[in-house]
């Protein structure tokens, strides 16, 4: 059997214990031995005598009570004895039994959780910015195992199945639609128009010869290039005269057409059916596209990154925040008497749920543990454990023999 350092000790420990009760049965045995020998020596003797017969009885009867705890007195199979290999399973069930009723009775632990106090102290202990660091570093070390644990692929399989049923199930006109609405109604789509007209005016502005280019190519073949020219000349100019009053002027009827086309679209996207068969149909072509499919597989790997970068480097922003968030919770349990009580209440409320559904399952544990155990091995390292306070048993018998027998004969000495 492989002994730990400490058994190793306590077996050595029970070595000298059984050698010290063993020297009182024979230091008994070797008076009791002298005083039949020396018998005629005087009244004295029989006193003597009695007292180390006794001595060796009450040895020996411990001896064989603590050695049936254990074993088979020198490998007899005398009924009851071996107790602890024979009666092992059931001592497994009274144990599971005992801890069951006396230490996860549902009373007796939420009494221990109402009288421990825990937000109080869970506060105390947060509020030190040295303890919240030391949890923040806990909580990153599990984001690490958590995160190097799962495999990448079965991640980006899940996630992307899930995202992407989520996206093709759930309809995009509808919300889009009322969102649109939404941002039509406040006018914070306003400052995106004030940017597209600006950008259309700067690329009219900046363009001239694109424009004369493009309104030349439009005539007729047959006309002179001068006239072109001043065509092209003109309508360049109205172009960029109408995008700057677009661009300038909040109330042009320019912007007030989109707004009424905007506000037209957005109504489609939530009431007609044909325009939210157009957005769905736009929707699944977009989730198909490569770019799309891509994005998705590699969402898991970015994620991943930032996560494990976040939590290796001590001075990360997450870790900032988590470790500040900590000490900010910690500070509002010890100064909040309401918040720490219904920090207790959801602890105990979880503490009774556990054992209310799970107390069978903690017990069975106990139970099954100790019916692996191998008999033989289970009886050694339960004296391994108790046998030396157990020698004490021995040794008192010894004593505690010696003076009954020593009484009974001084009794019996007078009543004769």
């Amino acid at each position: 059997m492989e002994l730990t350092p400490n058994e190793q000790d306590k077996q050595r420990a029970l070595r000298r214990m059984k050698a010290i009760a063993l020297a009182f049965l024979l230091g008994a045995a070797v008076v009791f031995v002298v005083a039949q020998l020396n018998v005629n020596a005087g009244p004295w003797v029989g006193y003597v005598a009695a007292m180390a017969e006794a001595g060796m009885v009450g040895a020996l009867a411990d001896w064989f009570a603590v050695t049936a705890l254990f074993r088979h007195p020198l490998g007899l199979p005398i009924p009851h004895t071996a107790i602890i290999p024979s009666k092992k399973d059931a001592l497994g069930d009274n144990l599971g039994d005992f801890v069951g009723a006396n230490f996860l009775a549902e009373s007796v632990v939420i009494d221990k959780l109402r009288r421990v106090g825990i937000g109080g102290r869970l506060g105390g202990w947060l509020a030190q910015p040295l303890n919240a660091e030391r949890l923040t570093a806990e909580l990153a070390t599990a984001v690490r195992a958590a995160v190097t644990v799962l495999r990448d692929e079965d991640v980006a399989a899940v996630l992307e199945n899930a995202l992407v049923k989520r996206l093709i199930e759930q309809p995009w006109g509808p919300p889009l639609g009322r969102l649109l609405g939404q941002l039509l109604t406040d006018g914070a789509h306003h400052k995106l128009v004030d940017l597209l007209t600006e950008r259309a005016y700067e690329w009219v502005r900046d363009n001239h010869g694109a424009v004369s280019r493009v309104v030349s190519q439009r005539l007729p073949g047959w006309s002179p290039r001068f006239v072109d020219g001043l065509v092209a000349d003109k309508l360049y100019g109205e172009v960029l005269a109408f995008a700057w009053a677009v661009h300038s002027d909040p109330e042009h009827a320019m912007r007030k057409a989109v707004d009424t086309f905007l506000l037209e679209f957005a109504h489609d996207l939530r009431t007609d059916p044909a325009t939210i068969e157009r957005a769905e149909a736009v929707k699944l072509q977009v989730l198909a596209h490569p770019e799309v499919q891509i994005l998705f597989g590699s969402a898991w790997g970015t994620a991943k990154k930032m996560l494990l970068d976040a939590a290796e480097d001590k001075s990360s922003e997450l870790r900032r925040r988590v470790r500040d968030g900590l000490v900010a919770l910690g500070g509002r349990l010890s100064e909040d008497a309401e918040l720490r009580s219904k920090v207790d209440n959801w602890l105990q409320g979880v503490a009774s749920y556990v054992v209310a559904n799970y107390r069978g399952e903690i017990i069975t544990l106990i139970t099954d543990t100790v019916q692996r155990w191998d008999a033989e091995e289970t009886s050694r390292k339960v004296e391994l454990q108790v046998g030396r306070d157990l020698q004490f048993i021995r040794i008192n018998g010894t004593v505690v023999g010696a003076l009954a027998g020593l009484a009974i004969h001084t009794v019996a000495q007078f009543l004769m």
